[in-house]
C-alpha cells in the first residue's frame, strides 16, 4: 500500500486488473445480518445457546462487546465463528460502542431499555449523523426515557437509554421509510416487553423489507409469536426465547463483489454453501447478475456464475436490496449502455450517503452517475485510473475493487474498512485472481 498525503492520509491500495478469465471458487463467511440478529436473541433466551458460521467482523464484534457490556456471556468456541452464548440478568451503568454499525446503535436501544440502570451509547464519527429518531421516538411511545445533549429527544448519537429493567409493551406509529432497522430493533426486544408489541409503519415507503422478513423469521424459529398478516403491522406476543444451537448462513450480499467479478472479467466464480431458501436481500444476486448478461445456477449448494466480459445496462428496482446498490453501480459504469437504479433513497442514511459518494467517485474515474430522488442514473464511458475514496463504507471499497478490476491505477482508499463486514477482503480479492500479496 501506498499513501499520497496531497490527497488523502488514509492507506491506498492498489486494485488489481484481471489478466484473463476467471476460474474461482470463494468461501464467503457467515451473514452480518444474521450474526447479529442471533446474537440479540441468544443473550435474550432463556438458556445457554450457540452460534456456529458466525461472522467476525468489526460489526459482529462491536455487537458481542455490547452484549457483554449489559451482562451476558459470550465465549468463542473450538473457532472464532463458534460462539457460545449465556444470557445474563441485563445491567446498566455501562456504555455500548456502536462504531459504524447500524445493527447495533439500532437494535441494542430496546434491550438497553430491559436493563436496569443507564446505558450510554456512542460510535464513530460517520456514526453520528446517522439517523436514530424513530427507534428512540419509538421507546418513547412506550415510556422508556431516553436523553441526549439537549432537553428534546435525541436524533443522532451519543444518547443514553434509562432502563428500568422493564417494557410495558403497547402500539408505536413508526416511520421507518429510512431504514428497516428500525422495526427490526423494537420487534428484536419484544418477546421481552410485558405485554404485546403493535407496531405500525407510518412512512411512505419501506426499505429493505427482506431483512424485516429475515427478523420475523429468526423470532419464529426461537418460539415467538409474530402476526405480520397486515401489510406494514407488525404484533409480537411477549413469551419465552428458546436457546438454540444454530449455524448461520452465508453472507450473500458480502458474495455480490465476488459474482459480480465473472461479469467484469469474464469467466466463472462459484459460492459454496448457497441456500436453497433464504430471507437475505442477497438472494436478489444470480437474477440481477443474469439481466445484466451473466449466467447463473446452482448445483449442491454451488452458485455458479459465468460471464463473457460483456455486461449490459438495466433498470433495477433495488428496493429489497438497497445494500447491493454499491455492486450493481460498479457494473453499471462498465456496461453497453445506460442504467437506473432506483428505489434507493434510504441509502443516503447508510455508512455515508452512498448516492452521493457512488455519483462522486464514479464521476472522478471518468464515468457519468447523476443523483435521482429514489436512486441514480449511470451512463458508461472510459474511466481512468484515479484514487476511489471510501467514506469508511465497506461496500463502497468492494465496489472499486470491482472497477478496478478493467481500470489500471485504480487505488481505493483504506481498503481495511471492508473488515466491518468481511475481513480479509483484499486477500480474498487476489486468491481470486490467483494471486498472492506479494504478487498484488
Amino acid at each position: 500500500m501506498t499513501t499520497t498525503p496531497d490527497q488523502t492520509t488514509a492507506p491506498l491500495w492498489d486494485a488489481p486488473v484481471a489478466d484473463g478469465l476467471l476460474d474461482a471458487t470463494v468461501e464467503v463467511p457467515g451473514s452480518k445480518s444474521l450474526t447479529n440478529r442471533l446474537l440479540v436473541l441468544a443473550a435474550l433466551a432463556g438458556g445457554p445457546g450457540t452460534l456456529r458460521g458466525a461472522l467476525r467482523s468489526r460489526d459482529a464484534d462491536l455487537m458481542i462487546g455490547a452484549l457483554r457490556a449489559l451482562g451476558t456471556t459470550v465465549t468463542e468456541g473450538e473457532a472464532p465463528s463458534t460462539l457460545h452464548v449465556t444470557p445474563g440478568r441485563l445491567t446498566g451503568d455501562t456504555d455500548v460502542d456502536c462504531g459504524l454499525a447500524g445493527t447495533v446503535m439500532r437494535f441494542l436501544p430496546p434491550v438497553a431499555a430491559l436493563a436496569d440502570g443507564e446505558v450510554r451509547f456512542d460510535g464513530d464519527p460517520e456514526a453520528r449523523v446517522r439517523p436514530m429518531l424513530p427507534v428512540l421516538a419509538g421507546l418513547h411511545a412506550l415510556g422508556v426515557q431516553v436523553s441526549g445533549d439537549g432537553p428534546d429527544l435525541p436524533t443522532h448519537l451519543p444518547f443514553t437509554v434509562h432502563g428500568r429493567g422493564r417494557v410495558a409493551g403497547g402500539a408505536v406509529d413508526l416511520d421507518a421509510s429510512g431504514s428497516s432497522q428500525f422495526v427490526s430493533a423494537l420487534l428484536l426486544a419484544a418477546p421481552r416487553f410485558e405485554r404485546p408489541l403493535t407496531l405500525r409503519h407510518i412512512g411512505t415507503t419501506l426499505p429493505s423489507l427482506p431483512h424485516i422478513e429475515m427478523t420475523v423469521a429468526t423470532l419464529r424459529e426461537v418460539g415467538v409469536h409474530v402476526d405480520d398478516s397486515r401489510d406494514g403491522i407488525w404484533q409480537v406476543t411477549p413469551g419465552p426465547v428458546a436457546a438454540r444451537d444454530v449455524r448461520v448462513e452465508p453472507d450473500l450480499s458480502n458474495a455480490a463483489p465476488f459474482l459480480a467479478a465473472a461479469l467484469v472479467a469474464g469467466g466463472t466464480v462459484r459460492v459454496p454453501g448457497w441456500p436453497s431458501s433464504t430471507t437475505q436481500p442477497g438472494a436478489m444476486v444470480p437474477g440481477l447478475l443474469e439481466q445484466m448478461g451473466g449466467s447463473a445456477s446452482v448445483t449442491d449448494g454451488v452458485l455458479t456464475v459465468t460471464g463473457t466480459g460483456e455486461i449490459h445496462g438495466v433498470d433495477l428496482d433495488l428496493r429489497a436490496g438497497g445494500e447491493l446498490a454499491p455492486t450493481f453501480a460498479a457494473l453499471a459504469a462498465l456496461a453497453d449502455s445506460p442504467s437506473r437504479l432506483r428505489g434507493i433513497a434510504h441509502l443516503r442514511g447508510h455508512e455515508t450517503d452512498r448516492l452521493a459518494a457512488l455519483a462522486t467517485e464514479i464521476t472522478r474515474l471518468g464515468g457519468r452517475c447523476e443523483e435521482t430522488r429514489d436512486g441514480l442514473v449511470i451512463t458508461p464511458r472510459p474511466l481512468h485510473g484515479e484514487v476511489f475514496r471510501t467514506y469508511a463504507d465497506h461496500r463502497m471499497a468492494t465496489s472499486a475493487a470491482l472497477l478496478g478490476l478493467r481500470v489500471p491505477g485504480l487505488q481505493v482508499e483504506d481498503v481495511a474498512t471492508t473488515a466491518k463486514t468481511l475481513p480479509g477482503f483484499d486477500a480474498m480479492w487476489l486468491r481470486m485472481l490467483g494471486r498472492t500479496a506479494q504478487e498484488a
